[in-house]
């Protein structure tokens, strides 16, 4: 490696305070005492994907503003759509029915359908798609508005859709599930061929896709889609479905990425959905009438030990994701309100649950989740290259600043933890606080600036008040340093860096006090000046970070000035025993000279005082250091100074001349 020296500078402390104008930062004097907060760049690094900013279904300005990564077209409906008729069943959500996409040419289908307008929405704003498709093997049978449970068909029901009021929820008056009703009241059978056809179609159209989900939450078919699998999906059947659907993916698009088993929540990691089914009903969670069909073995590690020996088998890999869905089960987190301040704190504290190894999670879980090294460790154990992905997750108050800090904790996380694709379900508006937590990270400036994408060391002495994540930006090597206060209160925190960085920071901030911009702070500029030194090097400030608000800091990286360039030229009047002469320092280059040190060599020559410059001789050597009112040389000008002396012998005052160790011509 190729020794350099670049400019850094020493750890100070720094009050900073906002303007007045953006009323976002209070004196220090009113804020309390904060933890501690480090990041070191030159540790802990590792790519950050940038698929972890996904959402689901997007709308395009928001897309095209944030540069979405990926979007996912998914949820129960997508379990049973048919491209052919452009119509989905709404499955329990919506009481069992088919309701077609609008299309103003359905003649056309199956062009123009509502998965080849998100495809299209998706090439305009630069996005990688994920659509879902089904395992389950049923699809709407046409256009029609059918329904799984018909009034007509099997009697009165517990609620009935107000506008299609033969359409009913599947239970009878008493609560009590209606069953042995058929199938193909709405659906028809599809398979594998479905599924080639229907990607070979993407594939002429759009050079196909970048991710498939394989099916949405199977584990839960016995309730969101009764009317065609009242029973739970067994272990084996949702491996076999698997290998028939992801084969029928890869046969037709070998380049395509696909999910599984997408799994609702907690209770997927354990059980499969006959187990889910029959143990909801009966208890039976300590011995689950699916467990010997796996060894004895949790359904997720079963899952990825069958996946991993179909490629063994075959030579081809068909899952490329361990996709598995996460809410906090803590009551009012998942899709609530920011108005209670109870449910708020949590909020903030259940984020924990993707990492924290000593968070126990504060629902029925009630046990340590660490969900993300959970997901890491599971994939390394049993089949080693399968990236890790949620594709839903949701923790609410998306409309509240609430939600907002829970939001930019949550994506600092995934990238600090390594995971590798994230789509938030039902993601904010583009008014909303929601959104701008995603603007932190994806374009805080509204000129498309970024988060960086390696991240690099970012600790907090308490994660719950102030909680940090850091990286650097591959475009400018700029470390990016993203600060949550997540306390309520504001604080005044040290943040130290490890870095080659520039001498001043930009700061951005989003917070309580606007929710309708991100505002640019004042630049943070450390104290004393820059000086050299060796880097990366150790920079501190202190920082007042409002309450309930998100800091960006961009600190640039240290550039290494272009070389010092000068001219010296000496003009000089002898007699015997003496001499006097004039230099004109001259700066050449196209930087300014800040601060300057002028040696040469004599012979002969006795100082006797000088002016100009601080004079000092050390043997056949003269030094002249500038006085502070012509300590700074800018491009192009000049300093005057000179010297007398008495010589005796030969004299001489010669070349070469240096300044700051640099030669002159």
């Amino acid at each position: 490696m190729r020794a350099r020296t670049l400019t850094c500078f020493a750890a100070t402390a720094l009050l900073v305070a906002a303007s007045a104008a953006a009323a976002t930062v209070t004196p220090a004097t009113a804020a309390a005492p904060g933890p501690a907060l480090t990041v070191d760049a030159t540790a802990g690094r590792h790519p950050i994907s940038p698929y972890i900013y996904g959402m689901n279904f997007a709308d395009e300005d928001l897309a095209a503003e944030l540069s979405l990564p990926v979007r996912r077209w998914g949820g129960n409906a997508t379990t049973r759509y048919n491209y052919l008729y452009d119509t989905t069943n709404r499955a329990s959500d919506w009481f069992f029915e088919n309701i077609p996409g609008d299309n103003d040419h359905p003649e056309l289908l199956p062009d123009g359908s509502e998965t080849d307008r998100f495809v299209e929405q998706d090439r305009r704003t630069g996005t990688d798609t994920i659509l879902t498709v089904p395992l389950i093997g049923w699809a709407p049978k046409s256009r029609g508005f059918d329904c799984g449970f018909s009034v007509a068909k099997y009697g009165p029901q517990e609620t009935t859709d107000q506008w299609r009021p033969d359409c009913g929820n599947g239970k009878r008056p008493d609560g009590t599930l209606i069953t042995g009703n058929d199938p193909h009241d709405t659906s028809v059978e599809i398979g594998p061929e479905y599924v080639r056809d229907w990607i070979e179609h993407l594939n002429r159209k759009y050079g196909g896709v970048k991710f498939y989900n394989l099916d949405n939450e199977p584990d839960i078919w016995h309730s969101t889609h009764r009317d065609v699998h009242p029973t739970g999906a067994s272990s084996v059947e949702l491996r076999d479905k698997t290998y028939e659907i992801a084969a029928a993916v890869k046969a037709a698009d070998p380049s395509a990425a696909t999910l599984g088993p997408v799994g609702w929540g907690w209770t997927s990691w354990d059980f499969s959905g006959l187990d889910q089914e029959v143990c909801g009903r009966t208890g039976c969670w300590a011995d689950p009438p699916d467990k010997a069909a796996r060894d004895g073995l949790p359904f997720t590690t079963w899952y990825l030990r069958q996946m991993k020996a179909y490629e063994q088998q075959h030579g081809t890999r068909i899952l490329d994701y361990f996709d598995m869905h996460f809410y906090p089960q803590a009551s009012g987190v998942a899709f609530g309100n920011g108005d209670d301040p109870a449910t708020n704190a949590l909020r903030l504290r259940s984020t924990r649950a993707l990492w924290d190894p000593t968070y126990t999670d504060e629902s029925w879980i009630n046990t340590q989740v660490r969900l993300i090294p959970r997901m890491k460790e599971l994939v390394a154990a049993e089949y080693p290259g399968t990236k890790t992905a949620i594709t839903e997750y949701n923790w609410g108050a998306l409309d509240h600043i609430n939600g907002a800090l829970a939001q930019a904790d949550i994506l600092g996380i995934f990238g600090r933890e390594g995971l590798d694709l994230a789509t938030l379900w039902a993601p904010p508006s583009a008014s909303q606080p929601g959104a701008y937590a995603f603007r932190m990270y994806r374009n805080y400036d509204g000129a498309g600036s970024r988060f960086g994408e390696t991240s690099v060391s970012a600790t907090s002495a308490d994660q719950d008040k102030l909680s940090v994540y850091a990286a650097e930006r591959a475009s400018d090597g700029a470390l990016t340093v993203m600060v949550i206060n997540k306390s309520g209160q504001d604080l005044s925190s040290s943040l130290t860096l490890r870095g080659t960085l520039g001498p001043k920071f930009q700061v951005y901030q989003y917070s309580a006090a606007d929710l309708s911009a991100i505002v640019r702070q004042p630049d943070v500029t450390p104290t004393p000046a820059p000086t050299p030194g060796p880097c990366p090097c150790p920079t501190g400030l202190n920082y007042t970070f409002p309450a309930d608000s998100i800091t960006l800091f961009v600190a640039p990286k240290a550039t290494t000035p272009p070389p010092l360039q000068c001219r010296v030229t000496v003009s000089l009047t002898q007699w015997p025993g003496g001499l006097t002469a004039n230099l004109a320092l001259e700066n050449t280059g196209t930087t300014e000279i800040n601060g300057w040190t002028l040696r040469f060599g004599v012979t002969g020559v006795r100082l006797s005082y000088g002016w100009g410059a601080k004079w000092r001789q050390d043997g056949n050597v003269l030094t002249a250091t500038n006085e502070p009112w012509n300590a700074s040389i800018p491009p192009g000008g000049r300093v005057d100074l000179g010297f007398l002396a008495s010589t005796s012998g030969t004299v001489s005052v010669s070349p070469p001349f240096t300044v700051n160790g640099t030669p002159c011509s």
